[in-house]
């Protein structure tokens, strides 16, 4: 079992970096097809400068966004005392500083990490998770969340953020600027048709593309973070067993969000039914029984 398990996590980080790859080409196009649309590469400055820094601000501030928007608070030490010894034993044990504890007041059983780097992290947890979990099902959770640490997702995951927020703003620059007559059709009558009609298909159609990776990237990590969370425990069925609890959940969690829902262990907006084609493409989460697959296989 530990042998598959490494060779989940060697197989989801070269597909990660082979999106975040494909990433980058997508934004390498669409800034050739502004760029030749509009004859002025200039344009381009102001959309990285602006994309860079505002999505710079939101991870430096990130730990402290989600867990207002979570409505979570700090874990009183005294009242959760099995929830920070549980955290600390497997910081220890991952070679992580402890995170600081939330909790979430829901009854629907989630958790999540967040925080810019492995010294300013945070794990948070629902009242719900903690009162249907028993021991080693709650470490497989946790060992989940500090996986997502280890393994430096927030970065990533802000990376893939300043990338789809560059695409959708130049696209939608462009967009409204080719309706208000502006663009570069004016200004060379010797643009290649089809390198303009190209160049149009490229900025309308890069926004999807590159929130369909997000989505993809979030999902890769996902399984990266159960296979490195079954290696933390060494007992995959702990983490296998609360999915299937936190999948069997029917109901929303009170403060689900889409700006959050990526980082959550399980879709805040409650348990869906399977889905495949198109609609696959579009889920923030791999569904709950290819997670319990890829960690014990059919049995």
């Amino acid at each position: 079992m530990a042998s598959n398990l490494y060779t989940h996590q060697d197989e989801n980080v070269a597909k990660t970096w082979l999106l975040m790859a494909g990433f980058l080409g997508v934004v390498m196009a669409i800034g050739w097809a502004v760029s030749y649309y509009f004859h002025s590469p200039g344009i381009l400055v102001f959309a990285v400068i602006f994309a860079v820094a505002m999505n710079v601000f939101a991870y430096w501030n990130s730990d402290k966004v989600v867990v207002a928007m979570a409505g979570a608070k700090p874990a009183d030490p005294a009242q959760y005392a099995d929830l920070h010894n549980t955290v600390e034993n497997l910081a220890i044990t991952a070679g992580l500083p402890k995170p600081k504890i939330y909790i979430i007041d829901d009854p629907a059983p989630n958790a999540f990490a967040t925080g810019r780097d492995k010294n300013h992290a945070v794990v948070a947890v629902t009242t719900g998770l903690l009162a249907i979990m028993d021991k080693t099902e709650l470490e497989g959770v946790l060992a989940h969340e500090l996986s997502h640490i280890g393994n430096r997702d927030m970065l990533v995951s802000t990376v893939a953020v300043v990338l789809v927020g560059f695409v959708t703003l130049v696209s939608d620059f462009f967009l409204r600027s080719s309706l208000f007559g502006g663009g570069g059709r004016d200004n060379d009558n010797k643009s290649n048709p089809v390198l303009m009609i190209i160049a149009v298909v490229l900025i309308v159609l890069a926004p999807i593309v590159a929130t369909l990776m997000q989505l993809a990237i979030s999902r890769k990590r996902e399984f990266l973070a159960d296979a490195s969370g079954a290696l933390l425990t060494r007992y995959p069925e702990g983490l296998a067993n609360a999915l299937r609890k936190i999948g069997a959940y029917q109901q929303p969690m009170r403060r689900a969000n889409n700006a959050i829902a990526h980082l959550y262990i399980s879709n805040p907006f409650g348990a869906r039914a399977k889905v495949s084609g198109l609609a696959k493409l579009f889920m923030t989460h791999p569904p709950v029984e290819e997670r319990i697959a890829a960690l014990i296989g059919n049995r």
